[in-house]
């Protein structure tokens, strides 16, 4: 989502504001004795009959979680502009003093506007399916039986369940914990886990890092810290965007040039010029109408909530519209190997005994193991699954240590059969044993196979000791086989060939994970590195992040650290990641994506969710955003091309004292042929160019040229049209002369823009030509118009200025992309 945690310093990472969060040495709340439902609760939970009551009472966890705005805001937002307001204005007007056709650019708004509020209320829609689709869905405790309910659902008093990687969704305290961590990052800035007993207080908005347990939701509701958090995090945000800040302050250049020379027009128009007033006030008007680039604000939401659907139709959750033109700039991609190369499930090739260990003895204890932890991860479970529990006599457990991604290994004591006691460490080899052990040879030979391996220890002493794991005697090596995304190896090659740099982040063996790297096609697989030798010096882990592909034995605060690295470095980074591990950097990174089935706090934190939990989905979501931002940066040049010429044309009529060379419907139709149509069509074609940064700079080196090159060539066909033509109806002649030249320079800036031509972008410019040519030619269309060209001389000469402009246009945009680059 959009939030960032305070980092361990104590100070606030970039993000937008959020509720003031929790100092890290504050105390939480205590919760009063008589919060707390009976003990004999915790076991079995509320009743039917008093959840009933707790409902009556509202005391129910029903915060609203919006996952986009609401239809009134969609509209407030869509209506009540700026622009709208000026343009609403000047239409009122033109509609009491001129016909109707000079109004027709009011009609216009109206459809601008009603198309954004659509299309944006689709976007809505789909978001607000998927939301619910991607819900997570708490395990709560109710007449003795353990069930997922919805969030909005829990009430106070329920006994809440968690597990690895479980979200706290309310506040509560501590009613069963077995070895229960909690990282409470995204409140106090702490990144080490908080090892929870019972009695001890649980937030909202922390979540589970190992371990499991129970708690007692003590505040539900707009009580809960949870409230602040998922109304700020899951509501429809507009974060930082370059292209939606760009047009900002596009626009506020824009109105501040606007004001005083409107002002001199009108002044020009209506007191200079003693003509006849209602024509006057249209041609005034028909000045300052086209200098707003009202359309482009609408187009732009409507590209992005376009983006939205099309995404929602391959199960991809937007939580945040500008993260689709995030991912069109990203260029380098951080891939957790686990659930994104690799599907979740592995299976066990082999079980090597070591140092004469009986393999029959080996495989009780890992029966055993399988049995000692009720939430088993993807390397436990093959292990259930080849060696299920057994009817008769079992090992009694009587201590366990879930899997932790910081220590590396999980482990379990026991009471054997016949009364011996035993405890076991299950884990990665490279951290169980000492550097220089021969079995570290062996396990490098399967490494390099791609095969996973674990080591089988037994501990000395007892599992809890400080320092069990440092005696620990190696038992046996469990190899596993991990599952390919038959997928990934596709879209591997696809960010290779968008240029898009793929690092690999695992907290595997980085050798094992370079093997299976290569088994897809990954460009410099071969080049892996050891995170434990990683350098710690921010800027030569950033050069060791470029140089090398595969990265292993990583812990969650090193992705968060090599995120930052590459940041450094100018690299827009995109986190892929379905674990607790990977948390941390997905909050940091540029773009946060994670799988669908991936823990609620991966969710919480990621800007996209791939509910389908396909990798092969992202290339899609890639594609959008370079389609959204590419697109509407080129239409983006057609909109300021018109409000250049229309500013410098109101000045040079100030400056020279003459008639507004237009009627509104005449820049209505220009408006219409050469940017409205075109425009919509060419912000949804297809796009694969990466998104470059500085879009203002980039749009006005070209618009300024292009309007400046417009705005003089219809002037000076105007100011011959005006020694050319005399009498009654010279000025409609005269304008009729301007408005060919200013088409033909417009139309001329389109064809740049629709470049590389296809067959559907030639037919497009060929259809706005010829619509102006059908209105030049027909006689009621000439009348609605006003266009009627007089003679054939001064229509020629329209046609020649024009024809030089072009050629002054093509060569100012190949001056500009080569002083400037494309």
């Amino acid at each position: 989502m959009t939030q960032r945690a305070l980092d361990s310093s104590g100070e606030q990472t970039p993000g937008p504001s959020r509720p003031a969060m929790i100092d890290a040495g504050a105390e939480l709340d205590p919760v009063h004795p008589m919060d707390l439902p009976p003990s004999a609760h915790d076991a079995t939970g509320l009743t039917t009959a008093e959840v009933a009551e707790r409902v009556a009472r509202g005391e129910v966890n029903d915060v609203p979680v919006r996952s986009s705005r609401s239809v009134t805001e969609i509209v407030r937002a869509n209506v009540f502009t700026r622009f709208n307001l000026i343009i609403g204005v000047l239409w009122v007007i033109m509609l009491f003093v001129a016909p109707i056709q000079d109004s027709l650019f009011g009609f216009v708004i109206v459809a601008n506007t009603g198309i954004g509020i659509i299309q944006e209320w689709r976007a809505k829609k789909t978001l607000d399916s998927l939301a619910v689709i991607g819900e997570a869905k708490p395990t709560v405790r109710r007449d003795g039986v353990a069930a997922g309910i919805s969030t909005h659902e829990i009430v106070l008093g329920d006994v809440v369940e968690l597990g690895p990687g479980d979200k706290v969704v309310v506040d509560g305290t501590v009613a069963e914990a077995d070895s229960l961590e909690v990282d409470e990052s995204l409140l106090t800035g702490e990144a080490d886990p908080v090892l929870k007993k019972p009695g001890d207080p649980v937030m909202s908005g922390s979540f589970v890092v190992a371990g499991g347990g129970a708690f007692t939701a003590t505040k539900v509701g707009r009580e809960a810290y949870a409230a602040q958090l998922a109304e700020e995090a899951s509501r429809f945000t507009l974060v930082h965007s370059e292209l939606r800040s760009g047009i900002s302050t596009i626009l506020k250049y824009v109105t501040w040039m606007m004001v005083p020379t409107a002002i001199g027009l009108i002044i020009s128009q209506l007191v200079v010029k003693d003509n006849n007033f209602k024509d006057s006030v249209a041609r005034t008007v028909g000045g300052i109408v086209p200098m707003i680039p009202e359309g482009l604000v609408l187009l732009t939401s409507v590209a992005f909530a376009i983006g939205v659907v099309r995404l929602g139709r391959k199960q991809c959750l937007v939580q945040e519209l500008p993260a689709i033109e995030g991912l069109a700039r990203v260029d380098v991609v951080c891939l957790d190997k686990t659930g994104t190369l690799t599907e979740g499930g592995m299976d066990i090739t082999e079980v090597r005994p070591l140092g004469g260990s009986d393999e029959a003895y080996v495989h009780q204890v890992l029966r055993s193991l399988g049995s000692s932890d009720p939430r088993p991860n993807a390397s436990l479970q093959a292990i259930i699954d080849a060696y299920p529990a057994e009817d008769g006599a079992a090992w009694t457990v009587t201590g366990a240590m879930p899997f932790s991604s910081a220590r590396k290994y999980s482990g379990a004591a026991f009471t054997e059969t016949d009364g011996t006691p035993s405890a076991w460490l299950l884990g990665a080899p490279d951290v169980l044993l000492a550097d220089g052990d021969e079995t570290l040879t062996e396990i490098e030979h399967l490494n390099q196979q791609g095969l996973r391996v674990l080591l089988l220890a037994r501990v000395r002493g007892e599992l809890d000791a400080p320092g069990a794991a440092d005696g620990a005697v190696p038992t046996a090596l469990v190899v596993l086989e991990q599952r390919l995304r038959p997928d990934a190896a596709e879209t591997l090659a696809y960010f290779a060939q968008q240029n898009v740099a793929t690092k690999v982040i695992s907290g595997d063996n980085a050798v094992s994970v370079g093997a299976v790297a290569g088994k897809l096609g990954l460009a410099g697989a071969e080049n892996t590195l050891d995170a434990r030798k990683m350098p710690t010096d921010p800027d030569d882990m950033a050069t060791a992040m470029e140089q090398n592909a595969v990265f292993g034995r990583v812990t969650p605060q090193q992705k968060r650290d090599m995120v930052a690295a590459l940041q450094s470095r100018g690299h827009t980074v995109a986190m892929t990641g379905d674990g607790v591990n990977d948390v941390l950097a997905l909050k940091d990174a540029d773009i946060g994506v994670s799988m669908g089935s991936g823990s609620e706090a991966t969710r919480a934190v990621a800007q996209i969710v791939l509910l389908n939990n396909s990798f092969a989905t992202l290339p899609s979501v890639v594609a959008e955003g370079r389609r959204v931002i590419g697109n509407i940066t080129r239409v983006a040049t057609l909109f300021l091309t018109k409000t250049v010429y229309s500013v410098l044309l109101a000045i040079l009529v100030v400056c020279t004292q003459v008639e507004y060379p237009f009627l509104p419907r005449h820049l209505t139709l220009l408006s219409t042929l050469t940017i409205g149509v075109p425009a919509f069509f060419l912000a949804l074609a297809p796009n694969r160019e990466r998104a470059q940064p500085h879009f203002v700079r980039r749009v006005m080196r070209y618009a300024i040229p292009s309007g400046a090159i417009a705005a003089t060539a219809t002037f000076t066909t105007y100011l011959v049209a005006r020694h050319h033509y005399s009498g009654p109806g010279a000025l409609e002649a005269e304008t009729s002369a301007a408005t060919l030249t200013l088409f033909l320079v417009s139309m001329w800036v389109l064809a740049i823009i629709a470049r590389p031509y296809t067959w559907w972008r030639i037919g497009l410019v060929a259809a706005m030509g010829l619509g102006f040519l059908i209105v030049l030619v027909v006689p009621w269309l000439q009348d609605f118009f006003a266009l009627k060209l007089v003679g054939t001389t001064m229509p020629w000469a329209a046609v020649g200025i024009a024809v030089a402009a072009a050629a002054l246009l093509e060569f100012s945009w190949r001056l500009v992309g080569r002083r400037f680059g494309a």
